[in-house]
């Protein structure tokens, strides 16, 4: 059945924070030149935000910039930081780290403590306001492409397909959607992002991408517990001193608090499960003296990038670019990327626009003005500036984090070298070289078991549809994984979407991908040791439902 076309000047995929921000100021640009620029947002959640997952503190710096009036156009941006502490934990106990030794990179006086699913929500609206097509619910899941080779647009995926690959009596093709210039924001380890790295060659002069995964629960606390405004992030336990990452718990406003840990996906151990980690973490006891009679209410999790300046690929492609997450503009000490992604949308809209007022029929094919406004920004002295911060942790907890508060504090960032990254599946050891670890059972009051977190994050799929967890070599899980890494993906994915099946005599393993369960945390696809993993769209509308995440 032929696929119907719609034609657009620009398509952008994702309406996240960077995709939502290039639209706007796609329009707003147009408007003051008096030219018309038609722009559509395609988005794979069921409504948007309901895929938005951040920590968040927010640096409002790129929305100053975009939407100067926000606080009186309503953006949701209810709770200011009003203190904030560091902490290094051990398994009994807390050591406080004074602010003053703290880098400025680690303040955060003037930041907002938010929803970004709220925030999306509310740049939707400004978005279409200003006649932008915003449409939830469909996944772009193929790069459509010019005879010469340049990106023509996306198409969306067929619905209605049955898990045996036959069109079902429901099925309806995917639509396609072709445009001057298709601007890539589908987020960390973006899927069509993936097939550009390749077709481009877009990763050739730039390090490995590195990350991390993010996983956070939303608690509703006893009102004694709860201190609106107030921030603290620790490292330290539970993790061992070769494994990067740490906590963050934020007070919001209506008594609630969102409480979250990041595990850098470096880590060495198999038996390691970044999900256990943090239900360990809630058993501290500072933690259980705040959460002490609270109600969890939602969970999520989803993968961040770590890389950083030395991680950024070439951004610009023949009909195209690529913006906010899926590029990778996080600032890892700062663990903050919402800022430096929506400024990377607008930066990509001034360089559409700039080239549509030149030919508006017929505008040039590469984005040029892109990377050079990027290179001119404060994005890129950011990121400059705490490059070698995430790379020298691989010297281990102490020294990365004496280097780390050198750099920063003293040096500003400025030293002469910049370290390198490495892809962080190849980190994984031998399950035959590693201890393995026991993890506590859950309680059920602070620590919970993965099928009831999942129930909290109002995952839904259509579950007669292919599997879109696919595997390059169907073999390869038990042949190699198994046999040899203990299979880790059942430890490295926090939602229970990967299960090793045996016998009763623990004979004859094999994999069961309970691919209704995903998340869209994308972790399989990074940490898989084999990468033998492939993430790919499901059916549009299909995934997490987060509320106030």
């Amino acid at each position: 059945m032929e696929r119907e076309s719609m034609e657009f000047d620009v398509v952008i995929v994702g309406g996240g924070p960077a995709g939502l921000s290039a639209a706007i100021k796609l329009r707003q640009l147009a408007v003051e030149a008096g030219i018309d620029i038609s722009v559509c947002v395609l988005e794979k959640g069921s409504e948007i935000g309901a895929h938005i997952l951040s920590g968040n503190v927010f640096e409002t710096r790129a929305l100053d910039e975009l939407i100067p009036d926000w606080k009186e156009k309503g953006a949701p941006l209810n709770t200011p930081v009003k203190s904030e502490k560091f902490f290094f934990m051990t398994e009994s106990s807390e050591l406080r780290f004074p602010n003053f030794l703290l880098p400025k990179q680690l303040h955060n006086h003037g930041n907002y403590i938010i929803s970004l699913g709220n925030l999306c929500r509310w740049l939707a609206e400004q978005a279409e306001a200003m006649e932008v097509e915003v449409y939830p619910g469909f996944a772009a899941a193929e790069v459509l492409y010019h005879e010469d080779g340049s990106v023509k647009g996306v198409a969306t995926g067929d619905m209605g397909v049955g898990r045996d690959g036959e069109k079902k009596g429901s099925f309806e093709p995917g639509m396609e959607l072709h445009a001057k210039y298709t601007l890539f924001a589908e987020g960390v380890r973006g899927s069509l992002t993936k097939t550009l790295f390749e077709k481009f060659n877009l990763r050739e002069n730039c390090d490995p991408q590195t990350f991390g995964i993010g996983i956070k629960e939303l608690w509703e606390l006893d009102p004694e517990q709860h201190k609106e405004g107030q921030i603290f992030h620790s490292f330290g336990w539970p993790l061992d001193r070769n494994t990067y990452g740490g906590s963050f718990v934020y007070h919001l406003e209506n008594n609630q608090a969102y409480v979250g840990f990041v595990v850098a996906l470096d880590y060495q151990n198999p038996y390691l499960s970044p999900y256990d980690e943090f239900q360990k973490f809630k058993t501290h006891p500072m933690m259980k003296e705040m959460l002490k009679g609270g109600k969890r209410i939602s969970y999520g999790a989803r993968a961040i990038n770590e890389g950083g300046f030395q991680s950024v690929p070439e951004l610009v492609f023949p009909g195209g670019a690529l913006i906010g997450c899926t590029a990778g503009f996080l600032n890892v000490p700062k663990i903050k990327g919402s800022h430096t992604a929506m400024k990377s949308g607008m930066m990509a809209a001034e360089a559409i626009v700039a080239e549509m007022k030149l030919n508006a029929e017929a505008p040039a094919k590469v984005l040029d003005a892109y990377p050079a406004l990027y290179k001119d920004s404060w994005v890129y002295d950011e990121l400059y500036r705490v490059r070698n911060s995430r790379p020298a942790f691989k010297w281990g907890l102490l020294a990365g984090t004496i280097y780390t508060g050198l750099d920063l504090k003293i040096l500003g960032g400025k030293t002469p070298w910049t370290f390198k990254h490495h892809d962080d599946h190849s980190a994984l050891k031998k399950a035959k070289d590693c201890k393995k670890i026991d993890y506590p059972k859950y309680d059920g009051v602070y620590t919970f078991d993965k099928p009831s977190s999942v129930f909290l994050s109002s995952t839904n799929h259509e579950e007669d549809q292919p599997v879109h967890l696919t595997l390059k070599d169907d073999s390869v899980p038990v042949a190699i994984n198994y046999a040899e890494y203990a299979g880790p993906e059942q430890r490295f994915c926090p939602a229970g979407v990967y299960e090793f099946l045996t016998d009763d005599d623990g004979s004859n393993p094999r994999l069961q991908i309970n691919a209704q369960n995903c998340v869209h945390c994308k972790t399989c696809d990074i940490k898989d040791p084999t990468q033998n993993i492939n993430w790919v769209v499901p059916e549009g509308g299909g995934g997490p439902n987060y509320p106030n995440m």
